[in-house]
């Protein structure tokens, strides 16, 4: 199978071929660090996680950059405004506890660390040297009013709206600096002349000035040092498309950089049917959400929509995704049981490799089906539907007592769930839980669980041998108070989570 993408600059699905075989290079706009990440942050970052873990699954060696905004307006703006409250934080303060933040929310979520996360500030000399390279192209100009700022000569690039399919005598004027120093008010800051209410910490020195630079400027510097001119993936949310991407691609490709050969983006997160904004105050922050939900759970509930759609939450949402997961989880305790107590009876390949710690269960690959839907765009509905199915079938084989089949689907299942990041007996699932305060704690429930159904079931075996069943009644009676069903088979006793 061919994996197929959307490319939004085609705006159709296309075979997707890196750039060089087996190897795949993405660039991800991560947050402008400004405040608390929200669902809509969540969900953009496990969208890219989804795809980087199906392109490692595939045998690819992937690299993704996904950088911090450390440096905008919007930083300085929030510093200012809580020195003006009576705090003392400085702009790099903030910012670099709000990306502590970012990180956090990421690392709940089960999101794997990109290879690479650079800031804007430590890329200051790279975003000067492409601005530099642009003026020397006739692409860029230096402000008409004397200041050091330097803009993108929209003009001069007749490309300028290839990836959203914009005429420019249409597109909206570009609202991030003042318009008096351009040639046009279309024309986007590469470089932002200091001003005197900005801290001096705030500017770095460059050929036209002290100042800092534009937000457009920052990812191109950014993606074409640590991927190359030419790299295989920019990804980001929709919202990015224009003018962010859009100024992106045209101030890159001025430069005679190849950049992208494919754009994804991700739809945006809804609530009640209603864009998440400060101003209408229904903005989902990730500590709220992480304190209402288990973050296994929640991973499973925002990567359970295809990537592109619009996800719209709400409480009922949630709580469906939490039972649907529960009955993974189920059947997943009600599998191991199984095949363990098999194991305490007889000896054979399929339960030493179940039993024996460090073996994997049984070599299995995903079914045809998984594959093809993640193969077409990325469609997790579709996989996650299949991964159902062969639960309903991982069932039956057990209620049908054939281990071979019951083990399979077994193996089979955690193969699936460990390619979409949701098997709970892996990292970062099995090591840690949140405890009632919320904070993170050692996991060993599972485990210590098992260690204790085992014994009280053979204290049970012990004493129905012994004909003692006011005993033996006794122990299933507890286990089921407990919330822990026993079924007696001819293989032996299986115990389950009701």
């Amino acid at each position: 199978m061919k994996q197929r993408i959307y490319d939004s600059r085609a705006q159709a699905v296309v075979d997707f071929e890196p750039r060089e075989p087996g190897r795949v290079g993405l660039y991800v706009c991560g947050p402008t660090v400004q405040s608390s990440p929200h669902i809509g942050h969540l969900r953009s970052a496990l969208v890219y996680d989804q795809m980087r873990r199906w392109f490692a699954a595939t045998g690819h060696d992937v690299t993704l950059i996904r950088n911090v905004t450390d440096i905008d307006d919007k930083v300085l703006d929030n510093a200012r405004i809580g020195q003006e409250a009576g705090g003392s934080e400085a702009w790099f303060a903030l910012a670099y506890r709000i990306e502590r933040e970012f990180t956090a929310a990421y690392d709940a979520l089960g999101v794997q660390a990109p290879t690479y996360e650079p800031r804007a500030t430590a890329n200051i000399a790279e975003m000067v040297a492409l601005i530099e390279r642009l003026i020397e192209r006739g692409h860029a100009y230096p402000a008409a009013d004397g200041s050091a700022s330097v803009y993108f000569d929209t003009a001069s690039w007749p490309d300028y709206g290839a990836l959203t399919r914009q005429r420019r005598d249409q597109m909206e004027d570009a609202a991030d600096s003042e318009p008096m120093g351009k040639r046009d008010p279309r024309d986007f800051a590469l470089w932002k002349a200091t001003k005197e209410s900005e801290p001096e910490s705030a500017s770095w020195p460059s050929p036209w000035g002290r100042g800092r630079p534009g937000w457009h400027i920052e990812c191109s510097a950014m993606a074409q040092r640590y991927l190359g001119e030419e790299f295989d993936i920019h990804g980001g949310g929709l919202d990015l498309r224009f003018p962010h991407h859009e100024n992106e691609l045209a101030q890159s490709t001025a430069a005679g950089h190849a950049f992208a050969r494919f754009w994804v983006h991700n739809g945006l997160v809804n609530t009640g049917g209603q864009k998440m904004s400060k101003s209408l105050g229904n903005s989902l922050f990730a500590v709220n959400l992480l304190a209402q939900e288990r973050p296994i759970v929640l991973r499973y509930y925002l990567g359970s929509a295809h990537y592109r759609s619009t996800l719209d939450f709400s409480d009922r949402a949630l709580s469906e995704a939490a039972t649907s997961f529960g009955r993974i989880e189920s059947y997943l305790a009600r599998a191991k049981s199984y095949i363990k107590s098999i194991a305490l009876q007889q000896s054979n390949s399929i339960t030493r490799a179940f039993s024996l710690p460090g073996q994997d269960p049984i070599d299995v690959m995903w079914p045809e089906s998984f594959e093809a839907a993640m193969y077409d765009d990325f469609a997790v509905p579709k996989a996650l539907a299949v991964l159902h199915s062969t639960i309903r079938d991982g069932k039956n084989a057990i209620d049908a007592d054939d281990l071979l089949l019951a083990a399979q689907q077994y193996a089979t299942v955690l193969r699936m769930l460990d390619v979409l990041g949701i098997n709970p007996d892996s990292e970062p699932w099995s090591s840690f839980s949140k405890d009632a305060q919320g904070s993170l704690r050692p996991n060993r429930t599972m485990g210590a669980l098992d260690t204790l159904v085992a014994a009280f079931i053979a204290q049970r075996a012990d004493a129905r041998a012994a004909r003692d069943f006011a005993a033996s009644d006794a122990i299933r009676d507890t286990l089921q108070n407990a919330g822990i069903a026993l079924e007696d088979t001819p293989t032996g006793t299986r115990w389950s989570l009701t």
